[in-house]
């Protein structure tokens, strides 16, 4: 989430302000940790349960419950050792530091505290899943579909109105009210996305935002290890993500690091107050990453940046402090265990301490080598979105990156000014092609995700001015350049609208609800059919041609507006995308290609199934995008 989308939410009313406090760093209630001592009692312990056969043996569980700091620990169980306690500043929690041998089997670890009252508590190790694959990670062979599930489509009216949360109504005429979206009417419309030629799906967060208001977009998380029951359970995710395998579709789990919702009972009941970062009076960060690697930073600047709170309602966690950082890595390779979850994305990547980062990313690969992990990273300038992927640059101030890809928002912004802007020595139609000559400066830019908009942003049929010619050359690059593509619900059937002021970016899908005047994943006609139809057509020859997954990339130099690229493999695969950003019907020499043609005599235009007859010379008419599949 960028900050100029919070702050824009907040002058409109849509972001939960708790009052400031004079004096206080934070809301007065939620951090507290001058809890009275009651007679001991555990109301959860986390992680809920773990798995024999990490290979991480450590495990450090955080019990919660009145007085329960005050207890002693004791267990016999084979293979487990105890290896010490930890008491916190608040008297209603305890860590227990546990060894997991090898030789372990899964069963219930009786854990039993004696504090004021002795009690027993069955804490259950399962065996890990043996199912080859199962974790299948994300690769530039997929296609992304990212969608909000309180707007996609609501499969199971049971979970609307949840008693005892604090937001528990839906009211779809309001835009920062729950809709009521939710797991199974996702699961509804797989074959929808799979005839788009969909491979996986990344939802916005699943897991509990029990915020007042406000929270149906899931990046105020009040539990680690839940999901929000508008959603469904814990156990219906488990089988959300096992039916999507079924069905073909990978899964992407979205997740903050950062921050947390401060109804969250970690905030309200704070284990210490180094949990989360203070300040002696309401903090929100700077919002510039800059402020991480500039030479010339001060270091107000910097701890303002990483320390300071997104909003009011996000409390800002201490991930320099080891028992926070555990506690979060452990919580993610719990999901990735529990589920079988085929990647992450990783919301408000670089607000995060960088220490921890690397150590969060070490223990999620380390574990699942196979997984696929990409942050966002909605930065200014390609250098800088490159500090934080796995790239060329040595280690800098301690921090060297092991995030495979991030959100490629460098040639977001390059693909918009391309389709909005004159061709000039840089601008216009060769962003594009100054922004992937920066790819030097990554390891592997083919894990970078593409995307044209996405849930923070204004809606790429607005931004282009609702011209079709336009929208379907910025679909064609989508899915012939280098990466990962990632399409926004609803742009394949031209949904559009602009990010302020009232946030219609996050509309509902046409007839994912009941009462919607309008069907769009299964009646479509005109302009909207044509859009559907276009994507998926070239979508599916994307997932059935290698050469556009994973093929080498060439470019040219743009010349008079038309911008020319190559994807080719070894197995003698080669697509030319031809791209006249320009009004005018441009005539193009095709000499200067002659290293990319040599061989080729004719090609077929895939989204059209024109032939083009004639390689030494074509004529392309303005504000048009050629895929065209080169043949001998």
């Amino acid at each position: 989430m960028n900050p100029l989308r919070i702050l824009s939410l907040l002058a409109a009313g849509a972001l939960l302000s708790l009052p400031a406090q004079a004096g206080a760093a934070r809301p007065a209630a939620p951090l507290t940790t001058t809890a009275v001592a009651k007679p001991a009692g555990i109301q959860r312990i986390d992680p809920t349960f773990w798995w024999v056969g990490m290979k991480n043996p450590k495990l450090q569980l955080l019990v919660h419950g009145p007085g329960i700091g005050s207890s002693t620990v004791a267990l016999s169980y084979p293979g487990v050792t105890l290896d010490g306690l930890q008491k916190l500043e608040n008297p209603n929690y305890l860590i227990v530091n546990l060894t997991i041998a090898p030789s372990a089997k899964p069963g219930k670890v009786a854990l039993e505290f004696r504090g004021t009252k002795k009690l027993t508590y069955q804490y259950e190790l399962r065996a890990r899943s043996t199912e080859a694959g199962r974790v299948q990670g994300i690769t530039s062979a997929d296609f992304v579909y990212l969608l909000m599930p309180d707007r996609f489509a609501n499969g199971d009216p049971k979970n609307d109105n949840i008693k005892g949360m604090r937001a528990p109504a839906v009211a779809r005429d309001s835009m920062y009210s729950r809709h009521g979206g939710d797991l199974k009417g996702i699961e509804n419309h797989f074959d929808y996305l799979k005839q788009l030629g969909v491979t996986a799906i990344w939802p916005t967060p699943i897991v509990e935002n029990d915020e007042p208001k406000a929270s149906y977009h899931g990046y105020a998380l009040t539990d680690f290890y839940n999901v929000d029951r508008r959603y469904g359970t814990n156990e219906e995710y488990v089988q959300f993500v096992r039916n999507a395998h079924k069905s073909g579709l990978k899964v992407i789990h979205d997740v903050v690091l950062n921050h947390m919702g401060t109804s969250g009972y970690l905030v309200q009941d704070a284990p210490a107050r180094d949990w989360f970062h203070q300040w002696p009076t309401f903090t929100r960060s700077n919002f510039r990453d800059a402020a991480f690697n500039d030479p010339y930073v001060s270091q107000y600047d910097r701890k303002q940046f990483g320390e300071g709170w997104f909003d009011k309602h996000m409390a800002d966690l201490n991930q320099s402090n080891p028992l926070v950082s555990t506690y979060i890595i452990q919580n993610f390779l719990w999901w990735v265990e529990n589920t079988g979850l085929d990647g992450y994305r990783v919301d408000t990547y670089s607000y995060s301490d960088r220490k921890f980062l690397m150590d969060w990313g070490n223990a999620i690969l380390e574990e699942y080598p196979n997984i696929g992990l990409f942050g966002e990273t909605w930065v200014q300038g390609t250098a800088q979105q490159a500090y934080f992927a796995q790239n060329i640059f040595p280690m800098v101030d301690g921090f060297k990156a092991n995030l495979p890809g991030v959100t490629d928002f460098q040639l977001q912004y390059a693909i918009n000014e391309a389709l909005t802007r004159d061709a000039g020595w840089t601008e216009g139609i060769n962003k594009l092609y100054y922004t992937l000559q920066a790819d030097w400066m990554y390891q592997n830019p083919q894990r970078n995700v593409l995307f044209l908009d996405n849930h923070d942003l204004s809606r790429f049929y607005s931004v282009i001015g609702e011209d079709f010619a336009k929208y379907k050359m910025g679909l064609a690059w989508l899915l012939t350049c280098r990466g990962i593509p990632q399409l926004y619900y609803g742009t394949e059937v031209l949904m559009k609208n602009y990010s302020n002021p009232d946030g219609k970016v996050r509309e509902d899908f046409p007839g994912g609800f009941p009462g919607d005047k309008k069907n769009l994943f299964t009646t479509r006609t005109g302009p909207e059919a044509e859009a559907f139809d276009y994507v998926s057509r070239l979508a599916n020859y994307r997932k059935t041609h290698p050469v556009l997954q994973s093929g080498k990339l060439m470019q040219f130099i743009p010349d008079q507006g038309v911008y020319t690229y190559f994807r080719y493999n070894d197995q003698g695969e080669t697509v030319m995308v031809m791209m006249n950003s320009g009004k005018d019907e441009k005539t193009v020499d095709m000499a200067r290609f002659a290293e990319r043609l040599s061989g080729f005599n004719s090609g077929v235009e895939i989204t059209s199934g024109a032939a083009v007859a004639d390689l030494k010379s074509v004529r392309i008419p303005g504000r048009m995008a050629w895929v065209v599949e080169l043949r001998k």
